[in-house]
């Protein structure tokens, strides 16, 4: 159902994909938008290792959740920052790619925690910080849950 990776020699295992979704919280949640156009949303993520399923969190209205509604399957790439090799120029980058179905989540506390998780990713965003956003935001927020169908992780070096 899903192509294999030409260059097999780059792809990454399984357990380096996860490695990189832990320790990464940014990446591009691609969704078929208006008119069957691709629409790339730089986005916040939480990965949970236990369940292999990513979460997101965001506004209940906006193009990204009509092209939900529209199409539940999404793309959704991470990539690290790379790191520099002295035999090598440019820098080796790591990437992965999951191809999945995204759905909404229903449950309210479920919701809330996932955005708690979220958060703590962040340096800035101690425990009260986190609460008082609840409080403002919670009304207002979506949580959504990608359910991968396929993984797969490259090395590459941009020179």
């Amino acid at each position: 159902m899903f192509r294999e990776m030409r260059r097999k020699k780059q792809q990454l295992s399984f357990e380096e994909c996860q490695e990189i979704l832990n320790n990464e919280v940014r990446g591009v949640l691609s969704v078929i938008g208006d008119n069957g156009y691709p629409y790339g949303i730089p986005i916040n993520y939480k990965y949970s290792t236990t369940e292999n399923k990513i979460y997101f969190h965001g506004a209940k209205k906006g193009h990204k959740i009509d092209a939900i509604k529209m199409n539940d399957k999404v793309s959704f790439t991470v990539f690290e920052k790379g790191i520099p090799v002295e035999s090598k120029r440019g820098l080796d980058v790591r990437s992965v790619i999951i191809f999945g179905r995204i759905k909404f989540i229903e449950d309210r506390e479920k919701t809330l925690n996932i955005c708690r998780n979220i958060s703590r990713q962040f340096d800035f965003a101690d425990e009260d910080f986190i609460e008082g956003e609840i409080k403002k935001f919670a009304n207002a927020v979506a949580c959504l849950e990608l359910i991968p169908e396929h993984i797969t992780g490259k090395l590459i070096n941009e020179s």
